[in-house]
């Protein structure tokens, strides 16, 4: 597969890095950095890519790889902010609110619940993100539904 090829798919799916970014980053300059390096990683890795899965799951896959590891390596603390990097642009404010308190609530779950969710979001089936995550089809279900307990517990408290 050539280097064309994987910057045409690259660009076409550069919203899920985008998307993980966001999940797992607080401030603009980790948010590139992180944006850099999941590039970097599927770059590296397109040699490998076989095709065996659409490329926005290997894509997924990748990109929470590293969100997850570059998330353990800096082992943060616990200090989220409310708000996303300053070029994420919403359609109407109410929108936008909405969406800033979900990404809150999200940032307080742990690592795997949130890749788990935020496949979920991009509306995958249960049978790709099991394929993402490498858990079972009803494992997800279940997880997803405990997620969902914990995000509405987390919304519920922050009103």
């Amino acid at each position: 597969m050539s280097e064309a090829t994987f910057l045409q798919l690259l660009n076409s799916n550069q919203g899920i890095i985008g998307k993980v970014c966001s999940i797992y980053c607080n401030y603009k300059e980790d948010y590139e950095d992180l944006f850099q390096e999941i590039t970097y990683q599927a770059y590296k890795g397109y040699p490998t890519f076989r095709g065996e899965a659409k490329f926005s799951t290997w894509l997924y896959r990748i990109a929470l790889n590293t969100a997850m590891s570059s998330f353990r390596k800096k082992k943060p603390l616990l200090n989220f902010v409310a708000e996303l990097p300053d070029e994420t642009i919403f359609s109407d404010e109410e929108q936008h609110n909405q969406n800033q308190h979900l990404i809150y609530a999200i940032k307080q779950l742990n690592e795997g619940d949130r890749a788990i969710i935020t496949l979920y979001l991009e509306e995958l089936s249960y049978a790709e993100i099991a394929s993402i995550i490498g858990i079972s089809e009803n494992n997800t279900a279940v997880k997803i539904n405990r997620i969902k307990n914990k995000l509405h517990k987390i919304l519920s408290n922050g009103k």
